[in-house]
Formats: C-alpha cells, structure tokens, sequence
C-alpha cells in the first residue's frame, strides 16, 4: 500500500511508502487525499504525516511531467491538508524536496530529523515550484529569502531551515518516536492549526524597486535562463493578490513551463547524467576493483586539483613531483585553494584541514608501490607519458589501475608499454579538477572491464559525471572542440570581429565566447601543441595564423593583459584592440581572404553545426555511446547552457533534417570536407528517423 493511515492512541498517523524516494505518483496523491479525509472523521487529536525507507517525499514523479495530471492533483491534496481542522504535522527525514517540501508546507508544522534537507529545487529542471511553493514561501520566510531559495535551488540543511522558520522543530531520532512527541505537545498545549495561506507578507518589505534590483542580478547570474525570471513573477504575485488567485497564478505559470524548450532541456540533461555512467555491453557481474589509496603523478594546478577530487571523497592521496621544489608549490597551491573554498564559506576550517590531511606528497616513484590507481597528470607529451607508465610498470603492484589525464594523445600507445595494457584507462579531468564535474573516461583496446566499472563507480563516488569515451585524438570533448574552435578563426579571418564572435555564442548562452576562454587560458598552450604537429596535423593555416601571430606578438592572453582582447590591468576588464584587427585584416590578405560582413545567424549556424555533425561522426564511430553522453560532456565540460540541453540535443529539437541542409549547404558553399554531412546524419534523414530511433535500434 503506497498510503496507509492508523491510529497511535490519540493521534493519526499517515504513512507514505513509494520506494525508492516516495515521489508523489498519482497513487501516493491519491492515497494522502483519502488519508486525511479519513482522518477528520474519527476522534484523532493531531495527525502526523511520515515516510517508509531513507527519505521524505524527495519530488514530485518526473515521469509525469508534459503529460495531463490525474486528479486528485498535488494542489488539490496541499489544499484539503492545510484546511484540516487538527493540526497536522510533518515529520521530515532524509531529503524533502520539490512537490515533497510543498506538501509539508500545506501542513500546519514541521519537524526534521537534524540529518535531513530541505529544498525547492525546480529551477534546475525549468521549472517552479507548483503547488503552492511560490506563494506559502515567502508568506512564512519573506521574499528576499523565499526568492533565494527557490531561484537558487539548493538544498537546506534543517538547522538552517529551522533559523529561516522553514521547520518548526529539530527532532532526534527515532524520527517517528520524535514526531508523535512533538505532535502531542502541540496537543497538550491546546495548538491548533496554523495555516501559512492566512499569513501576510509586509508590503513595504520588499517594493517594486527590490524586485527590479532583483531580476536585473538574475538576468546576470541566470543569463539566459527563464524560470528564475517566472519565479520572481510569482512571488511578486503572492504579496500582490489574495492568496487562491496567488495559487492560481503559479499553477498556470507551472504548466506552461513544464511545456517549454528550457524544461525539456534541462530534464534531458536531468537524465543524460543518470544515463552516461552505465556502460552499454558490460555485464551487471562486473565487481569494480577497491580502491583504498590514489597517487596523482604531476602537482601542477591540474594534478592538484584531481589530488583535491580524490581528497574531497574521503580517498587519501599520494602527490608525486619530480623535485621537493615542485611538490612544495603543488602542495601550496592544494592549500591555497582550500583556503579559498574556506573563505567562501563551502567548507569548515576544519573541514578543509581533514580534507588536505588526506594528501602527502613524494618525490620518489617506489612510494606508489601501494597505490590502487595511479593518475598521471604531467606535460602532454607522449614521450613523456611513455616515460611515466614505464615507471610505474615497474613499481606499481599487481592489480592497481594505471591512468592517464591525457586530453588528446592515444591510450592505445600509452597501455603499450606497460605489461599490463589491461590495467591502462583515461581518466580525463577538466581544470579546475576539483570544481569541474565531467570525467572523460577513455577505454582502451585492452582495457579490462573491472577497470571501466571501477572508474565509473569512481567518477560517481567523487561527485562527477563520467562519461565512456573510446580512443581517438580528443576523445569526445575536444575533438568535437577542435571543430568548433576552428570555426572561431575562420569567422575572425573571413570578416568578424572577436567581439561579435564571442558576443553571438553567449548571446545563445555559452558560458564564455571561444576566443575570450583561449585569453582565459593562455593563447601558448594551443600554440605550444600545434608546434608538436605536422604541417597536414595542424590543417588548414587560416584555422590557425591569427593566433599564432598573436601569440608571436607577446600576446598570450590575460596573463600579459593582451591576446584577442585587452585587458585593464587592475580589473581585468576587457576592450576591443585595434592592433588585434590589424593583426586579423593582415592575414586575411596574406591568406587570399576577401573579407565580408558575417550575420549573427551564420556565425552561430557555423559554430553549432561544427560540433554537431563532429558528434554524429563520434556516435558512428562508437566513440561515445549515446547521444545524450555528449550533451553531458558539452554541457558539465564546456560550458554548452545546460538550457539548451546539449549540441546532440538541440539538434534533435531543430529537427536532424534542418540541420542537414544547414551543414550541406556548408559543404556546397566551401567545399571543405570537415562539412561533409556525417553519413550517420545523412542517414537517419534519408530513412527519416530520429536520433532516438537510431538508439532504440542499436540497444
């Protein structure tokens, strides 16, 4: 039974029980409405409301999103709890979240377990709170603090909920034991219910002004996203209108959300992250292997980071570094950076200090005898690599998981000289290693299939996505990059400015323009690789010359207040440079480039059909599994607006038949092969299926 309802002496008692996170199906809604109705009919004094298993409602069913809600709905259910006339009390553990902290919020008070969580976390799926979320919210807390939480969309801890006023009581456990106490108290002090819908919220405490201050930060620190702004709307509305047309309000700013592009998107990503660990084709027997102990080869920002990944999980770790010199600094900055986290108040200090407790640093290969998994993250070369895994062959013991964090080089060549090929996977990290959440996890030829469960189980357990890429230069992620990156060049070198590039790829809601992530980053470091390439390697030269005269200037980036931009050297602000589009007019001409003015449009046509014809020659070749994994990648890895859901995503909501025309009119126009239709993409138009399709029949 999802929803039962007994009797404990004077009180009612409703249970839920919908494993695995008690969603609020329509069996549980319809179940919670009998229940209470129940309950006014017999001679209970209060009724408590609790859950079976590990959590309180965690959310509403997201399977049921898009489709019409059977009756009773969770507005309906939140209404016939809040007009009890016994008190009735919530009793929270583990996580209340979404559509299951709304329901606690119908009731009249609510108790916590000090283990558990609260939170309104709609807005990560394009959606708002809808039964009743927007309007009891700031009715109990305020707007300032109600627009916080819901347009944030973290969890709170019971502690804090309970200094918010979100939560009533911090219980000890057990939680049932402690509720029915609570709940007789309130009883034995003659309580009744107390209704938030009958509460008012100060009109002179947040005016039209606080709201206009408000929206303008959102559309910064929000850009692009629609929900923040709709939530804003709503609250609004809660200090503007009587509490039902409130309700009403929400409700049909809900619905339409749960039908627009964002949400579909976002609950795309919801689940592509759920997706990418499971890996097509490994048996469910596979036992990952133990790992106990890591060792990172390399304390530079990069290894450093990876170290902290590991430490954050409660795993120690070993930091090699060639010379005490070297492990001093890696050291250092892991500090440093704990220091920051600190300051920003994510961490305790003595958080932090277990945490950097965890890492002890080496220079000398024999104390990785010990180690489950070795990760190497030193200059990118293969020569290099080639030395490393010959060391670690040698005195890494039977069993340990030897990795690379290569970002582009062969994992094949790697595994080869080592005796153990099969104990060789790529665990590629993205800087920061310690705050970015994509793990490209690379899977040699050879590579056993423990090793690929034990990464993947590793990824999860340090709160990343990893994602199965197979070998090929970049993998996923910056193959596909590549692509997109050259377009930025030739956009520059054919007629735009640095400024339109960037500002029509943000305007579409990537996180930084391509050329202001290369000043970010340093315009050396591509430079440095292309060094390493052959003449046919490095391609096309208009892909390329504008960056590497800049860089030949002295122009690396932000690091010497100038590359493709200039930048103030206090605030780092950033301005157009004339001697940039000098730079750019001259190679043009050097390079037979009649320039012509680009439209925003085929500026972002370019950049986007890059990417996206590249990801169907990927799923092709078997390089990543699912179209969904690279959304991942794009979206947790390169700062695709997880909004849009992902290049493989937006392709399919554009329509895989547009997006063939687009690319094939690249291709007649240029004649350049890297716009050749994918002959995956033409494929499926020809057969006039879909990319869902294509994975249905592979399955």
């Amino acid at each position: 039974m999802l929803v039962s309802y007994h009797r404990v002496d004077e009180l009612g008692v409703i249970t839920i029980n919908n494993p695995p996170v008690n969603a609020l199906s329509h069996g549980v809604r319809n179940g919670l409405l009998e229940a209470i109705t129940k309950a006014q009919a017999d001679d209970s004094q209060a009724v408590v409301i609790l859950c079976e298993g590990r959590t309180f409602v965690a959310g509403s069913d997201i399977s049921e999103f898009g489709k019409p809600i059977e009756a009773p709905s969770l507005p309906q259910v939140n209404a016939a709890i809040e007009a009890s006339e016994k008190p009735v009390i919530a009793a929270i553990h583990g996580t209340a979240l979404g559509g299951g902290f709304e329901l606690t919020l119908s009731c009249h008070y609510r108790c916590a377990l000090a283990s558990a969580t609260v939170g309104l976390p709609e807005v990560t799926l394009g959606l708002i709170p809808g039964a009743g979320g927007t309007q009891r919210v700031p009715r109990l807390i305020g707007a300032q603090a109600a627009l916080d939480m819901m347009t944030g969309g973290q969890k709170i801890t019971a502690r804090k909920a309970l200094s918010l006023g979100l939560i009533d009581r911090i219980l000890e456990e057990p939680v049932e034991e402690a509720a029915l106490a609570y709940a007789r108290e309130l009883v034995a002090g003659g309580t009744g219910p107390r209704r938030i819908r009958d509460m008012s919220i100060p009109a002179d405490s947040f005016d039209g002004e606080a709201f206009a201050a408000y929206r303008s930060m959102l559309g910064k620190r929000k850009r692009g996203q629609e929900s923040p702004q709709i939530i804003v709307d709503c609250v609004e509305a809660a200090m503007a209108k009587p509490f039902d047309e409130g309700l009403v309000y929400e409700r049909a700013c809900f619905v339409e959300r749960t039908q627009s592009e964002q949400s579909a998107a976002l609950r795309h990503i919801f689940f592509a992250e759920r997706q990418a660990p499971k890996v097509l084709g490994l048996n469910k027997t596979t036992v990952p292997r133990s790992i106990e102990r890591v060792a990172v080869i390399g304390g530079g920002t990069m290894g450093g980071g990876i170290a902290m990944s590991f430490a954050n999980a409660g795993i120690p770790v070993t930091l090699l570094e060639l010379n005490q010199d070297g492990l001093d600094a890696g050291l250092t900055l892991i500090g440093k950076n704990y220091g920051i986290t600190v300051s920003k108040g994510k961490l305790s200090q003595e958080q932090a200090a277990a945490r950097q407790a965890l890492i002890s640093g080496t220079t000398d290969y024999e104390a990785l005898a010990s180690a489950d998994l070795v990760i190497e993250a030193v200059f990118e070369s293969m020569d290099v690599k080639r030395q490393v895994f010959g060391h670690l062959d040698q005195v890494c013991k039977a069993g340990a998981i030897l990795a690379s964090n290569t970002s582009y080089l062969d994992i094949d060549e790697i595994a080869a000289v080592t005796s153990r090929p099969q104990d060789v996977v790529g665990l590629h990290f993205f800087s920061p290693a310690n705050v970015m959440r994509l793990l490209e996890v690379v899977r040699a030829d050879k590579t056993a299939d423990d090793v690929i469960a034990t990464a993947m189980a590793l990824g999860k357990r340090m709160g990343k996505v990893p994602v199965l890429a197979g070998v090929c230069f970049g993998f996923i992620g910056n193959r596909m990059l590549r692509q997109y990156a050259r377009e930025a060049q030739l956009c520059m070198i054919e007629g735009a400015e640095p400024e339109q590039v960037d500002g029509v790829l943000t305007y579409f809601g990537m996180a930084m323009g391509p050329l202001a992530v290369g000043d970010l980053s340093g315009l050396d470091i591509g430079y440095k690789s292309r060094q390493a390439l052959t003449v046919a390697q490095k391609g096309d030269p208009r892909s390329y010359v504008i960056a590497d005269t800049l860089v030949e200037m002295g122009r690396l980036g932000q690091k010497t207040g100038a590359g493709y931009y200039r930048y103030d050297p206090k605030t780092r602000a950033r301005s157009t440079d004339p001697e940039v589009l000098a730079v750019i007019e001259e190679q043009a001409s050097k390079y037979g480039v009649k320039r012509r003015e680009l439209s925003d449009e085929e500026i972002i046509d370019r950049h986007l059909m890059a990417l996206i014809n590249e990801g169907f020659r990927i799923l092709e070749e078997g390089i990543a599994q699912r179209p969904s994994d690279i959304d991942a990648v794009y979206v947790h890895g390169y700062g695709f607006p997880s909004y849009r859901g992902g290049p493989m995503f937006y392709a399919s909501r554009r329509g895989l038949k547009a997006v063939y025309e687009c690319v094939e009119n690249l291709y007649n126009r240029t004649g350049e092969a890297h716009w050749s239709p994918a002959p995956l993409l033409t494929k499926l138009v020809e057969s006039n299926q879909t990319l869902e399709d294509w994975m249905a029949n592979k399955g």
